[in-house]
């Protein structure tokens, strides 16, 4: 069951009340930084620990993250860390809690990719300053983000108009491929459908494109594939059937031929370099 964070059912000024992650072992002080974020409007989730923090920020997908540094069974840098690998909570702002702070430790934490530092005990006004300093940074980061996934969208997306090659010959041809990649067509249907012999076609295709039928067949498809991949959860599988591959494991061999990844890998590949890039754009924000 997901968890909810508390004191949510506010809103300030007609926006969205942001959710903080506190993870600090010590009771008192979480419970003193959760209480002062929850007079200040926040909503609020606790962790005692680095592991159950983890756990939590992976539920919840909470706007910002404190914590502590210095914990047991898994310390602050390992909670960033593992964080920042999963690309679900990879852009969350992270800000961390520690009582003293060495250049060393400093450059440990921002090689890992923490926002900000706090020295405890920080003041209120500290707090909220930070805290507000990378709310408003992730809303522009926010913003680039959507900007480029709809940018990533149009580009895997397409166009049949620029697709195929303008051929007043092979207009058919193409019309026959596009209505019908999403199902087991080959060169004996394209050749019956636009009534050609095999021969006829095969040389046809070749001499104005320098490519075959089956080409056509196969790139369409795999440009439907990676638009499925990359702006969908549905599984390999069953992308395979919608662009016509009965076979899943003929798809799979077939796509990494041609991407030099399996689907799944591709997938997550294409979706971490978005995330670096977001990262890319957020240095540019400081």
């Amino acid at each position: 069951m997901a968890l909810i964070p508390q004191n949510c059912s506010k809103s300030l000024a007609g926006e969205t009340v942001k959710n903080i992650l506190v993870i600090e072992d010590e009771t008192k002080i979480r419970n003193l930084f959760l209480n002062c974020l929850k007079s200040e409007g926040f909503c609020t989730i606790g962790a005692e620990n680095g592991i159950i923090g983890i756990q939590r920020a992976r539920e919840c997908s909470p706007d910002l993250v404190l914590c502590d540094i210095s914990m047991p069974e898994l310390d602050g840098y390992g909670v960033l860390n593992t964080l920042r690998q999963d690309p679900v909570t990879a852009v969350i702002p992270f800000i961390f809690l520690t009582v003293t702070l060495t250049k060393s430790e400093l450059r440990k934490g921002m090689n890992l990719g923490a926002d900000d530092y706090l020295t405890k005990p920080c003041s209120v006004e500290e707090l909220l300053g930070a805290i507000a300093a990378r709310l408003e940074k992730q809303t522009a980061l926010k913003q680039w983000y959507l900007n480029q996934h709809q940018s990533l969208k149009k580009s895997q997306s397409t166009d049949t108009a620029t697709f195929y090659p303008t051929s007043s010959r092979l207009s058919k041809v193409f019309q026959y491929i596009e209505e019908n990649y999403h199902q087991q067509i080959n060169l004996s249907d394209v050749a019956q459908a636009v009534g050609y012999s095999h021969a006829y076609l095969t040389n046809l295709v070749k001499r104005q494109t320098q490519r075959s039928v089956h080409d056509w067949i196969v790139e369409r498809r795999m440009t439907e594939a990676r638009y499925l991949l990359i702006n969908t959860d549905e599984t390999v599988n069953r992308i395979a059937t919608k662009v016509g591959y009965v076979d899943a494991g003929y798809f799979i061999r077939l796509f990494r031929q041609i991407h030099k990844l399996p689907p799944k890998e591709w997938r997550n590949t294409s979706r971490i370099q978005l995330v670096e890039e977001c990262f890319s754009a957020s240095s540019s924000l400081n």
